[in-house]
Order: structure tokens, then C-alpha cells, then sequence
């Protein structure tokens, strides 16, 4: 936990926000993975985390903002308990951690929010993700599990949006720490890149780095040779060279603050000329789209920057062409890169994307596209000093679309169909960084994880 000062300044400044009522934040409890006491890992809600602090199962916090009181609600362990986990701190212990007083046994919350409901006092609650929550909400507030999504507070997610947005260098601090594991686990990934390892062996190695050196991953790993798979899982493939492997990892601290890192190797650690041609283009949108960003430049702007550089550079070596600026606007580009710049980071890695992402990345005046491609944008606003977000252009080689848009005849004017099978087996390359907005420009956080084809090839050679 933080020191108890930074919990007790952020629900004084929610209360500043919201001036009354309630609000309940459930945190999270253990969910069995095949029998009642064989759980998965525990990741405590990370709203609950933000205010509260307390990193344990079983536990919910009331605010009160017309008394100004703040209460724990949770059970002391038995003896049954101790038994097998060991003597636990109090709940008392843990509530004045974050600066609370005030506690109480969890079946004493049913009755205090009754009497509130009874009295016509608005409880405020965030949208649940998790079954047991919905379940918990519905019993607690007498309400239908199934619309506590659609229940939820909409002025309380605003104001938690409107202050998790914005980093405290206690958060930034733990990010930094978050991309420094990042680092050994991506130069380890370059380094194992060799014909004949299997995926699965350097996913392993990697993900015990993240345990080793933090909380563990930030969100599962994607690593494969089949990098034109944005999301992909899988791990059974042995590397064979004339491959690229897409590494995309990032650790959580151990007060659960992500980084969100994402390098290509080639396989055998050099570039062929094609893979060099398509890479080259990849880093180029990264950097100068870093070196962009500064406070009131916006997502969105920044998103079609880059999508123009690789639009530009990909026109360069014919594979498209006519006018870059119509081909984007029109949105050709997404054939090559069909997924937003970047997005928020912090406690999520997608951050606040379980609150809403069209409240935490859009606004009245700036909504969100529905073209295929931009649709995906998570976050669009103007910068603000304190906002942590990832910068992560991709160049991709799909068959299943490029086919479909072929087929379609798509936007021929802006694709060269023609040129682009001999690229297919690039597969993808995506290069991502983590990026804070300072008062006057900007910083990439963390060490400097290799990116030039020059310094990724130096690693691999190590």
C-alpha cells in the first residue's frame, strides 16, 4: 500500500465531486478455478485499490458523503481460517492503513444500506465486471444482478475517471517499475528468438521474470511468429528463420500498476530487406509520434499521424497508392493496421476500459468513429499533464482480410493488391512504448527497451 495520506487525499477529492449520498466499492473476491479452495490467482478490484489500498478478498468500502464518513466492511479470520493461511491483520489493522476508523462485520452493511434506500439516499456504485460482485450488488441494493451494469452510477464513473486519468508521481513511480521488469522481459524474448526454440519456452522464462520481479503479468502475453493475430494466445510454435516473433508483455508492480511493452524480433536475430522495409516503417510512426506528443495534442490526432506515416511509407514500396490523405480518410490504411494508436495505462492496463471506455477516451464534442479501424481508438482526447498512455503502431499482413477486401474490390485506388503476397510472409510487426504527458511535452517511461534494427539485432547477437 501507499502511505495512508494518498488514500485519505483521493476520497476527500471525490468528495469534493460528488456531494451526496453514497458510494459502495465491492472489492473482489477469490474465485475458485475446479473446487471451492483451489483459486485463481486474486487481482483485487482496482477501484477498490485506488481508494481503499487494502490488496485482500472479502472487502468493501462505503463513503458517505453527506457525514464525511468513510467504513470498512469485512470479517477477522477464525481459527479455521489461521489454520491453514496463518494469523491475518485485523480488519481494523488494514482500515487505518488507508486512514479509516471505522469498521464493521460485512452482514452489518445490508441493514445500513436499507435504511439509506428507506430514507430515498442515492447509493452510487461502479459497473460490476465479475459475477460474485453483480450477485453482491443485486442482494445488497435488492436489485436484479443482471442490470447492475446498467444501474451504476454514471456521475460516479465520471469522477473516478476524472481522477484516475491523471498520474500521481507515486503512480508513476510504480509504472516506471512496471516497464523496468518490461525490460528484462524483452530483451530476454529477443534473446531466445533463435530457430528451433519453441514459443511456449520463452513465454515461460518471461512470465517468470514478471513473478519473479513484481506481481506477476499485467494481462496475458502475446508472443507468436503469427504476429498478424493482434491478440494471440497461442504459444505451440517452434521459430524457424525468416519469421518475426510479436512480443507483447508488460508486468504488474506489486501495488499492481502495469506497464504495456510490445517488440518484434526477427528470428536469428537479423532483418531480411523485407522485414527491415516493413519494420523501419513501424518505428518510424512510433517515434515520431512520441516525439509528437505534448499537452493539448489530442489521441485521435496523433492516431492519424501515425496511420499517414505508414499510409506514406507503405505507398514508398507500392503496396499502396493515389493520395495518402484520402486513402486515410477513407480509411484504406486499416488494411495494415486495423486497431487504435494506444491507450490509457495505469492500475488496467487498458485503463478504466471496466468503468466505460467512451467516457474515459471520448467526450460531448469528440466521439467515437465507427469506421473499421479508428472504431477501435480507445482513447481520443486532448493530452493532460499526468496522462500515461502507450503508443503502439503495427503494420500487419492478415490473409483472411486482405482476401475479403479483395474479393470486395475495396479501395483499390489507395491498395495494390498485387505487390502485397509477396510480403505475406512478414506476418506483423507492432512496437509499443509507454508515454507520461509532462507540463511542457513529454517522457517515455522506464528503460529504453531496444528498438532500432541496429540495437535489436546487438541484443540478439548477445
Amino acid at each position: 500500500m501507499f502511505k495512508s495520506e494518498v488514500y485519505i487525499k483521493r476520497r476527500d477529492e471525490l468528495r469534493k465531486i460528488l456531494k451526496t449520498g453514497l458510494a459502495l466499492f465491492i472489492g473482489n473476491s477469490e474465485a475458485p478455478m475446479n473446487y471451492p479452495d483451489n483459486t485463481y490467482h486474486f487481482r483485487q478490484d482496482s477501484d477498490f485499490l485506488y481508494f481503499f489500498g487494502i490488496d485482500l478478498a472479502g472487502f468493501i468500502g462505503l463513503m458517505d458523503f453527506d457525514s464525511g464518513k468513510d467504513r470498512i466492511f469485512g470479517n477477522d479470520f477464525g481459527i479455521d481460517d489461521i489454520i491453514w493461511v496463518g494469523p491475518q491483520p485485523t480488519v481494523k489493522e488494514l482500515a487505518l492503513r488507508c486512514g479509516i476508523t471505522e469498521t464493521l462485520p460485512l452482514p452489518k452493511l445490508e441493514g445500513i444500506l436499507k435504511d439509506a434506500i428507506s430514507k430515498k439516499r442515492r447509493v452510487h456504485f461502479l459497473p460490476p465486471y465479475r459475477g460474485e460482485s453483480k450477485m453482491t450488488l443485486g442482494s445488497l441494493l435488492k436489485e436484479n444482478p443482471c442490470q447492475m451494469k446498467t444501474l451504476a452510477s454514471v456521475d460516479l464513473i465520471k469522477a473516478v475517471i476524472s481522477m484516475r486519468s491523471i498520474k500521481e508521481k507515486v503512480e508513476i513511480d510504480e509504472i516506471e517499475k512496471a516497464v523496468d521488469i518490461a525490460y528484462e522481459m524483452h530483451v530476454t524474448a529477443m534473446k531466445m528468438c533463435r530457430p528451433g526454440v519453441k514459443e511456449q519456452e520463452i513465454f515461460g522464462v518471461i512470465e517468470g521474470i514478471a513473478l519473479a520481479k513484481g506481481g506477476g503479468t499485467s494481462f496475458p502475453i502475446v508472443l507468436s511468429v503469427n504476429g498478424q493475430t493482434l491478440h494471440n494466445h497461442a504459444h505451440g510454435n517452434i521459430l524457424k528463420k525468416g519469421k518475426m516473433m510479436v512480443t507483447d508483455a508488460g508486468a504488474e508492480t506489486h501495488l499492481h500498476y502495469a506497464s504495456d511493452i510490445t517488440r518484434t524480433t526477427p528470428v536469428g536475430g537479423k532483418f531480411s530487406q523485407q522485414q527491415k522495409e516493413i519494420y523501419e516503417i513501424v518505428l518510424k510512426a512510433n517515434t515520431e509520434a512520441i516525439n509528437a506528443t505534448r499537452p493539448g495534442f489530442s489521441n485521435r490526432d496523433l492516431h492519424f499521424m501515425a496511420c499517414k506515416i505508414i499510409a506514406t511509407e507503405m505507398k514508398n514500396l507500392g503496396l499502396m497508392k493515389g493520395d495518402v490523405d484520402e486513402a486515410v480518410a477513407a480509411g484504406a490504411h486499416a488494411l495494415f493496421m486495423p486497431h487504435g494508436l494506444g491507450h490509457l495505462l495505469g492500475l488496467d492496463v487498458h485503463d478504466m476500459e471496466a468503468l466505460d471506455e467512451n467516457i474515459s477516451g471520448y467526450n460531448d464534442e469528440i466521439k467515437r468513429s465507427d469506421q473499421f479501424g479508428t472504431a477501435y481508438l480507445r482513447f481520443a482526447l486532448p493530452y493532460k499533464p499526468g496522462h500515461v498512455f502507450t503508443v503502439e503502431p503495427g503494420c500487419y499482413f492478415i490473409p483472411e482480410l486482405i482476401e475479403k477486401w479483395k474479393a470486395e474490390g475495396k479501395f483499390r485506388d489507395f491498395i495494390n493488391y498485387s505487390k502485397i503476397e509477396s510480403y505475406m510472409s512478414i506476418g506483423g510487426i507492432r512496437i509499443e512504448d509507454n508515454v507520461l504527458i509532462t507540463e511542457k511535452g513529454h517522457k517515455v517511461l522506464g528503460k529504453l527497451i531496444p528498438k532500432t534494427v541496429k540495437d535489436v539485432e546487438s541484443v540478439c547477437s548477445l
